[in-house]
């Protein structure tokens, strides 16, 4: 079996290197992918260096800032291209544990989306500013209201996908971005009738660099949620 991790990268520089160290420290089967958005910073001319070190490190460059999701779905092409059996989201600025690979990983034998979870244990975020963790919890709570999806963190970006599920969704039907290209996969995942399962995790704020957040993020959630379930039940969302 080969897994890939796929890293999104936007003026990530201090942080690539670190994230790819650990990862590549656990010495489990892991290709890493970074698909980077053109940073100013020149976070790919980091990665290009860093092959050399590490044979498994992949780098697609965007010719701009093409957003997250997009960034995502690169990554999964390549990914089903490629032939990997697994697929692994993380964020590339060490919020994520990258031991954690391991508990995805484990529990995707029987399960086909496995979600590392910020709140199915209770809140397990350490410091957020109390807005932000606001706006993150009753978006979770609003999604979850709105399409039904029995997931406690349904915008969280550490996950893992069974091949089978990217196989089966069509890619290039899904434009959206941030919180709601999250929802949207897991949603789209749940509809297909997949095995989702939600693990606890410890989500920690980044210590370098900047947020990505913006308000078109989140608005662009909140139309998302609602026309997602419309889809479903006119039967729109294939």
């Amino acid at each position: 079996m080969k897994n890939l991790v796929i890293i999104p990268t936007f003026n990530e520089i201090e942080n690539i290197p670190l994230i790819l160290k650990e990862i590549f420290n656990l010495n489990i089967n892991l290709d890493v992918l970074v698909v980077d958005d053109n940073s100013p910073d020149k976070t790919y001319q980091k990665v290009e260096e860093l092959k050399q070190k590490y044979p498994n490190l992949f780098l697609i460059l965007n010719n701009k800032k093409s957003g997250i999701g997009k960034a995502y779905l690169k990554g999964f092409n390549f990914a089903i291209k490629n032939n990997y059996s697994k697929v692994i989201q993380i964020d590339a600025d060490m919020s994520h544990n990258p031991y954690d690979i391991k508990k995805l990983l484990e529990k995707s034998n029987d399960y086909d989306l496995v979600i590392g979870s910020r709140y199915i244990s209770g809140i397990r975020i350490i410091n957020w500013p109390l807005s932000r963790l606001a706006l993150s919890y009753f978006a979770n709570l609003y999604a979850k209201l709105i399409t039904g999806l029995s997931i406690y963190d349904c915008t969280g970006g550490f996950k893992c996908f069974d091949i089978k599920i990217l196989k089966s969704i069509d890619l290039k039907k899904i434009n959206s971005q941030g919180y709601s290209f999250q929802i949207e996969m897991n949603y789209r995942s749940y509809v297909k009738n997949f095995k989702i399962k939600e693990i606890p995790i410890i989500f920690t704020d980044r210590t370098i660099g900047k947020s990505k957040m913006s308000k078109k993020i989140i608005f662009e959630a909140i139309f998302i949620v609602p026309l997602l379930r419309i889809k479903k039940i006119f039967n729109f969302l294939k």
